[in-house]
C-alpha cells in the first residue's frame, strides 16, 4: 500500500445500502466505487498527484499507480531471495537497533559468506578466475566444506563440472543490491528500530519473538506490539507519575494550540502561505505573479515524418558524439535528414554511416562477426558492397517488418525505402553498437576522465578556500595585534598617558593626540586635563615644536598613500584572481562537455513536454509528451519568449528555467553562427536563380545539396 506523508492511506469504503443494477465509477488500480461523479474525479486527481511514497523502496515524488507499480517490482525482486538465506537474514533483522542502511550492508556481508545452490560465482581454477553456477554442497566429512560447480564459457554455456572448496569461490560483485535488500527488510518489518519481523514470518522460520535482555528495560509487548516504556518524573509533591503522554499526541496539543491562535475575527482559520515550488499542475496565478509571455509555436517543418523526429535525432546525435571512434567525419542535422529523405541509393553520407557503424560491430567480435565468418565475408566494406553486410545484420536481429525492406536492398533498391525504415535500420545498428565492448570502454573513459576533472576542481576550489580562510585569520590577528598594543600603552601611562622616560610630563597639543588614540578618547581625555589643571593651556603653548608637528603631518599623509597603494594593488590582485578562476572554470566545462556520456534533456515544462538542446546543432527541440509530435526553436527571440513564459513557482519549470539560463549564452551564440549560415545559404541560393541560363550551375553546387558532396576525411583504410 502505497504511504501519504510517511502513513499508509486507507482506502475509501464502498457505499452502503448498494443497488445491484445502480450505476457506479470504479478506480481502476484500487477498485473504489463511487456513486457520486464528482467525489470519484476528487479522488483520481488525488491519486495523479506526486505526493505518495514506495513503501518497499522509499522512492518519493509519485503518484499512486506509479507508487503500486514500484512496490510490484520490489515484491517480485525481494522474491528472488533464495530460501536458504531467509531466515539468516531474518535472525540478523530481529530486534536489530541499527538503522536500515547499516542493517542492509550486514546482512550484505552475511550474504557473501554463506554460498547457495544457483549462485553465480567466479572460481580459481589453474591460477585464473572463471565463472561458475553452484550445483550442490558435497558434505564428505572434511573440514572445509566443498561445492560441486558447473563451470560456464563466454557464451554461457556449461563446459564440465568439477569439486572446488568454499575459499576458492568468490563473489565478482555483492548477490544482492542493497535496494532489494531494503525492501526485504521493509517488507519482513512491521516496527522500525529495533526491527520487529511479522509474527507469522518469525513463526515459519523459527525465530524468537522475546526482546534480548538489552532491550526489556526498554521495551515490551502489548498487544502483540512491541511498546517503548514510558518514562516517570517526579511532581512537585515528589511523587513519580507517568509521562503517559506520547510526542503525537504532544505534536497534536500543538498543532491544535497553534490553530485555534492563527484564526481571524470572524472565528475562521487563515489559510497559510504556499511554499514554493510546488507540482506545476497545482500552481495557481497570484496578484504577484510577473508578467508571463505567451509561449511562441514551435515550428516543425521537418523534411522526415513526425514520428521518426526521435530516431533522426538519437541516431545524428551518436554518431557525432563517438565520429571519432566510429571514423566518421561529422555532419550536421539537416544533411543527415536531406540524405535520409534523397532517393539515390548509394549517398556517400548514409553509405559510411551504415559502413563505420558495420565496422564497430566487426571489430568487437560480436555475433555479427561470427555470422560474417559462417558467410565467408570480407572484413573490409565499400561503398559497393555495403548494403550486403546490412542485409546480413538484418537476417541476424531478425525483425519480421524489416524483411520487405531487406528485398528491396537486396535488389539494388535502398534509395527506394521510406524514412522510417531507414531510420529503423540505423537505430538497430545503433543499439547494438551501444553494447560493444569499443564503445562501453570509450564511455568508461569518459567517466573516469569526468571525474578526474571534478576532482581537480573540487582540490582547486578548497585550496582557494583555505587561502581565503588563512588570510581572513591573519588580518584578524593583526587587528588583533593592533588593538593589544594600544590597550597595553594606555594602561602603562595610567593617568597620565605622556610621561617620559625622566619622569617629566610631556605636553601635545590635539592634533598629535589624535594620531595616537581616536578622536572621541584624546578630546575627553585633553578636557579632562583642562579641568584638572587650568595653567596646562599655556604651558602647552610653550612647548609645542613646529618641526616635530610637521613631521608628523608628513608621516601622516605618507602612511595613508601607502595604504591607498597597497588597496589599489590587493583590488588588482583580486580582481586577477578572480578571472583566473573563472578562466578555469570556463575551462572545465569545456573538457566536461569534450567527455559527455549521454545527451540529457534540459527539462520539462507544465505539461511534462521535454525540451531537448543538442550543441552541435542549436537549436531548442520540444518532445510533447503524450504524442509523438516535435517541434523546435531556432531564434534568440523564441528563446527569450520561452524563459519570460516559464513560472518559477512550478517544479518542473523552475528547473527548466534554471537550465536555461545556464546554457543561455552557448545556445544563443549557436543561434546566431546557424542564422548566419542560413543568411549565407539563401544568397548562395538567389545567386545561383540569377544566373543566366546558358551558364546554369550544376546541381551540386546549390547549398541546399550539400549532402551530395560529403566526403569522410577520417575513413579508415
Amino acid at each position: 500500500m502505497p504511504l501519504f506523508k510517511r502513513k499508509p492511506f486507507g482506502l475509501a469504503e464502498p457505499p452502503k445500502d448498494l443497488e445491484p443494477y445502480a450505476l457506479v465509477y470504479q478506480v481502476r488500480f484500487t477498485k473504489e466505487i463511487f456513486q457520486d461523479y464528482q467525489e470519484y474525479l476528487n479522488r483520481i486527481n488525488f491519486y495523479r498527484q506526486r505526493v505518495w511514497m514506495c513503501k518497499y523502496t522509499g522512492k518519493s515524488n509519485m503518484t499512486y499507480e506509479e507508487a503500486l507499480v514500484s512496490e510490484k517490482h520490489a515484491t517480485q525482486k525481494v522474491q528472488e531471495l533464495p530460501n536458504e538465506l531467509v531466515a539468516p537474514a531474518l535472525c540478523i533483522i530481529q530486534f536489530s537497533m541499527l538503522s536500515l542502511r547499516d542493517l542492509a550492508d550486514a546482512i550484505a556481508k552475511k550474504l557473501q559468506k554463506d554460498l547457495f545452490v544457483g549462485a553465480n560465482l567466479y572460481g580459481r581454477k589453474d591460477g585464473s578466475l572463471y565463472p561458475c553456477k553452484v550445483l550442490k554442497l558435497v558434505e564428505n566429512g572434511v573440514e572445509k566444506i566443498q561445492y560441486e560447480v558447473a563451470w560456464i564459457n563466454k557464451t554461457r554455456k556449461i563446459t564440465e563440472n568439477s569439486i572446488v572448496l568454499g575459499e576458492d569461490l568468490v563473489w565478482k560483485k555483492t548477490p544482492f543490491s542493497r535496494n532489494i535488500l531494503k525492501s526485504f527488510i521493509r517488507e519482513s518489518t512491521c516496527r522500525s528500530i529495533p526491527w520487529v519481523i511479522h509474527e507469522k514470518l518469525a513463526q515459519k522460520h523459527g525465530i524468537s519473538t522475546d526482546p534480548p535482555q538489552e532491550l526489556r528495560s526498554r521495551f515490551f509487548f502489548k498487544d502483540g506490539q512491541l511498546v517503548a516504556k514510558m518514562k516517570k518524573r517526579k511532581n512537585g509533591d515528589g511523587k513519580n507519575e507517568v509521562n503517559d503522554e506520547s510526542g503525537k499526541s504532544k505534536r497534536k496539543k500543538v498543532e491544535t494550540g497553534t490553530s485555534d491562535a492563527v484564526k481571524n475575527e470572524n472565528n475562521q482559520p487563515k489559510e497559510e502561505p504556499v511554499k514554493y515550488p510546488i507540482d506545476d499542475l497545482l500552481v495557481q496565478p497570484g496578484p504577484d505573479d510577473p508578467l508571463f509571455t505567451d509561449r511562441p509555436f514551435p515550428s516543425r517543418d521537418f523534411n522526415v515524418p513526425m514520428d521518426c523526429v526521435g530516431d533522426l535525432l538519437m541516431v545524428w546525435d551518436f554518431c557525432s558524439s563517438f565520429s571519432r571512434l566510429l571514423h566518421l567525419w561529422p555532419f550536421s542535422l539537416e544533411d543527415f535528414e536531406n540524405a535520409i529523405c534523397h532517393k539515390d541509393s548509394n549517398l556517400v553520407l548514409i553509405a559510411e554511416t551504415h559502413s563505420a557503424l558495420l565496422r564497430l560491430l566487426i571489430k568487437d567480435d560480436s555475433e555479427y562477426s561470427f555470422a560474417l565468418q559462417k558467410r565467408k565475408r570480407k572484413p573490409k566494406i565499400s561503398l559497393i558492397t555495403w548494403t550486403d553486410y546490412v542485409c546480413d545484420f538484418l537476417e541476424m536481429i531478425n525483425i519480421t517488418e524489416l524483411s520487405s525492406s531487406m528485398t528491396t536492398i537486396k535488389r539494388g533498391h535502398y534509395g527506394l525505402l521510406d524514412a522510417n525504415a531507414k531510420l529503423w535500420v540505423l537505430r538497430e545498428l545503433v543499439s547494438h553498437a551501444l553494447e560493444t565492448d569499443l564503445i562501453r570502454g570509450k564511455l568508461d573513459e569518459h567517466i573516469e576522465q569526468r571525474q578526474m576533472l571534478g576532482a581537480i576542481r573540487r582540490g582547486e576550489a578548497l585550496e582557494y578556500a583555505r587561502k581565503r580562510r588563512e588570510e581572513k585569520e591573519q588580518l584578524k590577528g593583526e587587528s588583533g595585534a593592533d588593538g593589544l598594543v594600544k590597550e597595553n600603552s594606555l594602561e602603562s601611562t595610567g593617568s597620565n598617558p605622556h610621561i617620559a622616560e625622566n619622569g617629566n610630563p610631556i605636553i601635545e597639543t590635539g592634533d598629535m593626540v589624535e594620531e595616537v588614540i581616536s578622536s572621541q578618547q584624546s578630546n575627553t581625555f585633553y578636557d579632562r586635563r583642562q579641568l584638572d589643571c587650568p595653567s596646562m593651556k599655556t604651558e602647552e603653548k610653550q612647548n609645542v615644536d613646529p618641526k616635530v608637528l610637521a613631521e608628523n603631518v608628513t608621516n601622516s599623509c605618507e602612511k595613508e598613500a601607502q595604504k591607498q597603494l597597497s588597496g589599489d594593488k590587493k583590488e588588482a590582485e583580486e580582481r586577477k584572481s578572480k578571472e583566473k578562476r573563472q578562466q578555469r572554470r570556463e575551462y572545465f566545462e569545456r573538457e566536461m562537455e569534450k567527455r559527455s556520456i549521454r545527451t540529457s534533456p534540459l527539462g520539462k515544462d507544465r505539461d511534462y513536454n521535454r525540451y531537448w538542446w543538442f550543441r552541435r546543432d542549436g537549436r531548442i527541440f520540444i518532445e510533447i509528451s503524450d504524442t509523438k509530435q516535435w517541434g523546435y526553436y531556432s531564434t534568440k527571440e523564441e528563446v527569450d519568449a520561452l524563459i519570460r513564459s516559464l513560472n518559477r513557482k512550478g517544479e518542473r519549470e523552475r528547473a527548466l528555467q534554471i537550465q536555461l539560463e545556464k546554457f543561455y549564452g552557448k545556445i544563443c551564440l549557436e543561434l546566431q553562427k546557424r542564422s548566419k549560415d542560413l543568411a549565407h545559404k539563401i544568397a548562395l541560393e538567389e545567386a545561383v536563380l540569377r544566373r543566366s541560363t546558358r551558364v546554369r550551375a550544376p546541381p551540386r553546387e546549390n547549398p541546399a545539396n550539400a549532402f551530395l558532396r560529403y566526403v569522410n576525411k577520417w575513413k579508415e583504410d
